[in-house]
Order: C-alpha cells, then structure tokens, then sequence
C-alpha cells in the first residue's frame, strides 16, 4: 500500500508521540505504584505516589486526545487525496477528449465538412460537461464550507415543488413520462428557495435518468407531521443495490445502474442535494432495492412561520 506524502508524515508523528508520551507514562506510572505500595505509614511517599500516579493520569488521557486528533487528521487527509484524485480523473477525461479533436483539426486530418463539424460539436459537450463540473465542484465546495449565502425565510412546500417540476420540463421534454404530484397543502420550511428546488430538481433528473424508457413513472409528493416535512420522489426503475445506497451521497460516487447503462453523470449531483439539505438542517434518505424502482425522501424541518 502507497501512503501519501501527508499520510506518512501524521504516520510517523503518531508513532513519535506514542513512544515520546506513552512509555514514559507507563514507566512513571509503575514508580507511583511502588511508592504508594511501599510508602506504609510515611506520608510524603504516600504523597508523592499519589501525585505522580495522577500525573500519569492527566498524561495517558492528554495521549488518548492527541492519538484521537492526529487519528483524524490522517483520515481526513486521507479523504482529501481520494478527492483530488477523484478529481483530477474526472477533469482529466473532458480534457484529453477535447486535447485529441482539437489536434485532429490542427493538423488537417478531418476533410469532410460534416465530420468537421461532427468534431466540433464534441469539443463543445465536453466543454460543456467540464464547465459543469467545475461548476458543481465550486457550489458545493462553498456549501460544505458554509460560504453560501442561503435565504431564510418561510417557504410554501407547494412553490419549492413547482420550481422543481419547471426545471424538469425541459429534461421530460424529450420523452414520455407518467408524472403524479401530490402535494399536501400549506406546508412551511425556513429556507433558500432556489437551492431547495434545485436539490429536488437534481432527484427528479436522477429519477428520469434511471427509468425505463418505454415506462416511466414519477411520483412527487410532501407530506408532514408535527415537526418535519416530507418530500419523496419515488419511480419505477431499475433500483439501488442496499450495498450501494450508503455512499452514493459521497462525491464521485456513482450507483452500478449509472456505470453499466453508461449514463452521463459526474456524481456530484446527489453531493450537492445532501450538502443542500444538510444546510436546511435536514436529512436525505434512500429506500429501494435492485429492479423494484427508488424513494428519495428529503426532510426538513417544518415552520409554523407564515410565507
């Protein structure tokens, strides 16, 4: 196994502080047993064991602390090296496609006008595809930073769905689909309008994207109870293995229903719906399995605030 530079370096600074601060610990911890056990009736020996055993205390958990944090610090560095690496895969395939068509053009191997322009249309998708990485990349960097600017205010769960369900009539626009909408009348969440729509939006678009195409069906509907509102998204597609269903939230995770069909995605777009939630104070969550369709449920918490 290959550490990383940083991942050797919290290594190693963790195995210096383990002989540094726990051996010596141990070794006076040993000390202060045999001077209580030996102390009898003198007091300052009884004392001093005393003192030194709770010296040793303070020092063994001052070392479970710091093996914590530095714990930490490696796994997160370790989180940041999976991500740049993510990352650089998924600029990397945009780039040497568009690098490959622009040097076919150069150098005067395309003759034919259609196939030129067959060429060009490519380098125009992938620099497409590569501004919305780049896009999604920065929005939910800022998000999960807490630089994004979020409105606060009382929001009607009916407006927040309406929003959703105009954005998807340009992707449902190119196919049929069977589309319930059931919302419950007068529910309130506190929060961003446009973020909570897009976030929707993004389930619906996965949604569409992993039914079948001679049969699909969306339901969309919201519901509450004393604290929280519901909003599910449910479909008739091809699942979510139970394997699957704990990480696809993270960045760059795709489900195999995405990478065996070879749907577009960068698997960024459920990231962005948890960080969006997660900011609202809420939660999303899955239920599903393999060729029985998906649920999509985000919960918020309910407002008793007029919109």
């Amino acid at each position: 196994m290959i550490r990383s530079p940083t991942t050797t370096f919290l290594y190693r600074a963790r195995l210096i502080f383990m002989l540094a601060a726990l051996i010596p610990t141990v070794l006076m911890t040993a000390i202060g047993i045999i001077l209580v056990a030996t102390g009898g009736a003198k007091f300052v020996g009884v004392v001093a064991g005393i003192l030194v055993l709770a010296f040793c205390a303070t020092a063994l958990t001052g070392y479970v602390m710091g093996t914590i944090f530095v714990t930490r610090g490696a796994s997160l560095a370790a989180v940041q090296n999976e991500f740049l690496s993510s990352v650089s895969h998924e600029l990397r395939t945009p780039l040497t496609s568009i690098r490959m068509f622009i040097d076919t053009l150069r150098e005067g191997r395309v003759q034919d006008p259609a196939e030129r322009q067959r060429c060009l249309t490519v380098i125009n998708q992938e620099l497409t595809r590569l501004d919305g990485l780049v896009g999604k990349l920065i929005e939910l960097s800022k998000i999960e930073s807490s630089h994004a600017a979020f409105d606060r205010r009382p929001l009607l769960v009916s407006d927040i769905v309406e929003d959703a369900l105009a954005s998807f009539e340009a992707i449902k626009f190119s196919g049929n689909v069977e589309l319930q909408v059931k919302v419950d009348p007068g529910l309130v969440v506190v929060g961003d309008r446009a973020a909570l729509a897009q976030a929707l939006g993004n389930l619906l678009g996965n949604a569409w994207k992993y039914t079948r195409p001679d049969d699909k069906k969306i339901e969309v509907g919201a519901t509450a109870d004393a604290k929280h509102v519901y909003i599910t998204i449910t479909d008739n597609g091809v699942g979510i293995p139970r394997a699957e269903q704990a990480v696809i939230f993270e960045k760059f995770q795709r489900g195999s229903a995405g990478l065996d069909g070879g749907s577009p995605g960068s698997g960024l777009g459920l990231a962005l719906v948890r960080a969006v939630v997660k900011a609202h104070h809420g939660k999303v969550d899955v239920r599903s399995e393999s060729d029985r369709g998906a649920r999509m449920r985000i919960v918020l918490p309910r407002s008793s605030e007029a919109p």
